[in-house]
């Protein structure tokens, strides 16, 4: 990385998926809802918590807690849904995603991006597109892409069209 891109900055929405913190680029959202009743797929992914009409067009919602291997998304008064346009394999996917809560919009600095931590063995850790150190803990920064198999989208999209 260049000093010129390790001082750029770039806009990221954070969110909470229990106690710890996500963010994705803001480039990335489309807009973010209030958590509703969706319309449930038969024989879909655990992940898959249905479809949610977006202003007319017909989106798939993940529960990204159990993407992630994390419990299963509760919703609560402060549950919202990041509606997400993310550039896939030659095409745009939208995809909803859940969210415990949304923080706010921020800046990050290349140079405050860390890449994903080693552990010493094989793990998939490259939906980790980086990770920020704040006073709090941390900002695992996602790259919903890379967390999204080819097997995934292709079920998303049959989905999407049924």
């Amino acid at each position: 990385m260049t000093m010129a891109a390790r001082s750029e900055e770039a806009q990221f929405v954070t969110f909470a998926l229990g106690e710890e913190v996500f963010a994705v680029p803001v480039e990335v959202v489309r807009e973010i809802l209030d958590h509703e009743e969706l319309f449930k797929i038969p024989n879909g992914p655990d992940y898959l918590m249905g479809l949610r009409d977006v202003r007319g067009q017909a989106v798939p919602t993940l529960d990204l807690r159990l993407k992630l291997g994390l419990t299963k998304t509760e919703p609560t008064p402060n549950t919202r849904v990041l509606v997400l346009d993310i550039p896939f394999e030659g095409r745009i996917l939208t995809l909803g995603t859940v969210a415990d809560r949304v923080f706010e919009v921020v800046p990050f600095r290349g140079d405050q991006i860390e890449p994903a931590p080693e552990i010493g063995v094989n793990w998939r850790s490259t939906y980790i597109a980086g990770v920020v150190r704040r006073d709090s803990g941390f900002v695992v920064i996602i790259d919903l892409a890379s967390l999204l198999t080819s097997k995934d989208s292709e079920l998303l999209a049959a989905q999407k069209a049924a």
